[in-house]
């Protein structure tokens, strides 16, 4: 039934617990489980002063972005190789975006059909539907294929 599972992962304990969901419904389905990072985007301001202070900042952000990467990577894989070691194939992807963006586009081009992802809190009533901002919301008003949200604070 899930043959490609979707598990959007923040480097957070949530994340973990969103994964360990993912491994044993890929256990089940034989399914393949694909660690997604998103290093958030980060606008840069429009008045940030001269032009070379600009490009100055720019040349920082971009050297921060990769080494968030790499860093971010490392920590996946980590936690892919121990999905491995029980015979779950499983492959890592850290991208750069907002992340709402990002798993909408993944999910859509490499046709996944679950999404296991943490939310990060517990609201009620209006403020539960109506939070503006939240990951969680944005994908699950984009996508059609079933999604699995994890509560990581239980």
């Amino acid at each position: 039934m899930y043959k490609k599972i979707l598990v959007p992962h923040a480097g957070t304990e949530a994340g973990n617990k969103a994964l360990n969901h993912a491994k044993e419904i890929a256990k089940l389905h034989k399914s393949k489980i694909t660690i997604l990072h998103v290093v958030e985007q980060i606008p840069t301001p429009p008045s940030l002063g001269f032009t070379s202070e600009r490009n100055e900042w720019a040349k920082q952000l971009n050297s921060a972005r990769r080494e968030m990467k790499i860093e971010m990577h490392d920590r996946m894989e980590k936690l892919a190789e121990k999905l491995r070691t029980e015979k779950i194939p499983t492959r890592v992807k850290v991208i750069h975006g907002y992340p709402d963006e990002e798993i909408t586009r993944i999910v859509n081009k490499e046709n996944h059909d679950l999404i296991i992802m943490a939310k990060r809190r517990k609201l009620t009533g209006f403020k539960a539907i109506l939070k503006l901002g939240s990951v969680s919301r944005k994908v699950l008003e984009q996508i059609s294929c079933p999604i699995m949200l994890i509560d990581g604070e239980k």
